[in-house]
């Protein structure tokens, strides 16, 4: 098997780290919480990081009319089958095709993780902004208008008297380090193609 290729088939397999580590971390830190609250992302589901982090969490952002983080959502059964297909389709570009289908995997890997992250954002938005009109707790931005308390999608973010952190975890590392491999792969198959066009 050409160097490429093994490099092509290892990148196709690196996402799969999404099953067995966290996606995402996002991490409250308020004077009344010594210990932060923090809740992993998954691939398929949410947990807490430390004992009844997501209670602690539901509990708090009741008063302020947020919805409670579900058991599930919708995306927690489609993300995992579109990972499984992605890599089943990398390892056969990478048995069987050259290195002009190694950037076509690369960039379908792509669009496909900025979907994923601009679904992430949405769900977010909605997280923070549709709040229940009867909650026992309201808050105003100075011009009048309701106050949101959606978390950052990437980086900190003071929300009231909380600083909110959010930032990937090890298995988007594995997952971006799959789609750059899947590039390095198409620049050293391209290099080996121009080589053996000039002899």
């Amino acid at each position: 098997m050409k160097r490429s290729n093994i490099i092509m088939l290892i990148a196709a397999l690196l996402p799969l780290g999404l099953f067995l580590f966290p996606l995402w971390r996002i991490t409250l830190e308020a004077p009344q919480y010594p210990t932060p609250l923090a809740m992993n992302i998954h691939i398929n589901d949410f947990s807490d990081v430390h004992p009844h982090d997501i209670k602690n969490i539901n509990l708090m952002n009741h008063y302020v009319g947020m919805k409670y983080i579900p058991d599930a959502i919708p995306e927690f059964k489609i993300f995992p089958i579109g990972i499984l297909i992605t890599t089943f389709i990398g390892l056969i570009i990478a048995w069987k095709g050259n290195y002009k289908w190694f950037l076509f995997w690369f960039i379908l890997m792509i669009v496909l993780s900025s979907a994923g992250l601009y679904d992430f954002y949405i769900w977010e938005h909605d997280y923070g902004h549709d709040l229940d009109p009867k909650a026992i707790m309201k808050f105003t931005n100075p011009d009048g208008t309701v106050m949101g308390f959606q978390p950052p999608l990437f980086g900190s973010k003071d929300i009231l008297n909380f600083k909110a952190h959010s930032y990937p975890r090890l298995g988007a590392f594995f997952l971006g380090i799959g789609i750059l491999g899947s590039f390095i792969a198409y620049l050293v198959g391209k290099k080996k193609h121009k080589k053996s066009l000039a002899m």
